[in-house]
């Protein structure tokens, strides 16, 4: 049960960031990597929605279970001898 509700309250936030990214930018500013990186204008709202759709994947994978099989798939490869 609580892998249900810390994967809906990720997804809740990574929901939020994409969604919010603007409200952020104005309150928290630029960050000069991601405009530099990802566009003269609008890299940092670009930046935090990949963050948020990040976020918000890995909360769906919690909830339904599959983040520990995902990470095993992808990742875990490199870890394995």
């Amino acid at each position: 049960m609580g892998k249900i509700i810390g994967g809906l309250l990720m997804a809740g936030v990574g929901f939020l960031t994409v969604w919010k990214a603007d409200w952020i930018v104005n309150n928290f500013g630029y960050s000069n990597w991601a405009e530099s990186k990802l566009g003269s204008s609008g890299g940092t709202r670009l930046m935090y929605k990949f963050i948020g759709l990040i976020v918000l994947f890995f909360g769906m994978l919690m909830v339904t279970g599959l983040n520990d099989e995902f990470l095993r798939a992808t990742i875990g490869k490199m870890f394995n001898r």
